[in-house]
């Protein structure tokens, strides 16, 4: 009896104690799953800038993109009549945040401070016509590009109709603001026209107004407004085709990125090239550059 009975009661007791110890694997693995979903759940709010598992399909999120500007550039970045920040760079700002899925904090800081504010980590990025430059990239990182600014010739109307080739403009009077990219341009591309120096690009454009110089070379963005402006009273307009040559003018113009984020670039290169498919790009262009400047 002894012989059976002790078999019998250690077999109970075995099956109890793996009874046990499946119950309590079964609550470390309930356990062990809750907490990883709530991790997950956790990894994937909005604003903590989390990525999709790697070799996923998605794309690095931020609840707020952080943006810094400058507000005396018009038609990039301006305080409008009411004194409210405008410009393109500011609505071109707020498109790629409305692609990102994030919410827009844009602040304003002189010019000089915008980069150094961007590397103290004060922003997420810096949106305020920034040209992409071999000493820029020593400071920033940049975005793609989103905007180029030629060089452009203009013309009293109804004169210098010819081509704007370097041989047809031989001994014709070129005017210039002195110092600047476009100087350096016309000296090394336009030896044989008489070029002359000007303090600054309105007193060339006035010259060319009152016919003391046949064309003037500037950049195509402030030409442009001039152009359509009062200032000009109508009388002059573009000649030539626009000159995009990286050496004087940059490759472009970019958002500038804090170097040890490659999260933001992805993002904000990601909303840029889904704000140019939507059209709201071209949008932007025809609203605040009325004249075409290419």
């Amino acid at each position: 009896m002894i012989s059976e009975t002790v078999p019998r009661t250690a077999t109970r007791s075995a099956l109890a104690g793996r009874a046990i110890a499946g119950a309590v694997m079964a609550l470390l693995l309930a356990l062990t799953i809750g907490v990883g979903i709530a991790g997950t759940a956790r990894g994937q709010a909005p604003g903590l800038g989390a990525t999709a598992p790697e070799g996923g399909s998605g794309e690095p999120r931020r609840f707020v993109i952080r943006f810094l500007t400058e507000g005396e550039f018009p038609p990039f970045n301006y305080y409008d009549d009411e004194g409210v920040l405008s410009g393109f760079n500011v609505d071109l700002a707020r498109a790629i945040c409305l692609e990102a899925g994030a919410a827009c904090d844009i602040k304003v800081r002189p010019w000089e401070e915008l980069l150094i504010a961007l590397r103290r980590g004060d922003a997420d990025a810096v949106i305020a016509a920034h040209r992409v430059t071999a000493g820029s990239l020593a400071e920033v990182d940049f975005s793609d590009r989103y905007f180029y600014t030629p060089g452009r010739f203009a013309a009293r109307k109804g004169e210098t109709d010819g081509e704007i080739s370097p041989d047809e403009l031989d001994g014709v009077t070129i005017g210039v603001a002195k110092g600047t990219a476009h100087e350096a341009f016309v000296k090394a591309f336009y030896r044989d026209s008489r070029i002359v120096l000007f303090e600054n690009p309105e007193l060339a454009r006035e010259a060319l107004q009152q016919g003391k110089v046949e064309l003037i070379f500037d950049d195509a963005i402030g030409l442009a407004f001039w152009l359509n402006g009062s200032l000009s009273r109508q009388c002059c307009e573009f000649r030539g085709e626009a000159f995009l040559e990286p050496k004087y003018f940059g490759d472009g113009l970019a958002v500038a990125l804090p170097r040890n984020d490659p999260q933001i670039k992805t993002l904000i290169n990601n909303a840029l090239k889904r704000v140019r498919q939507s059209g709201r790009f071209q949008e932007l262009v025809e609203r605040y550059f009325p004249v075409r400047i290419y």
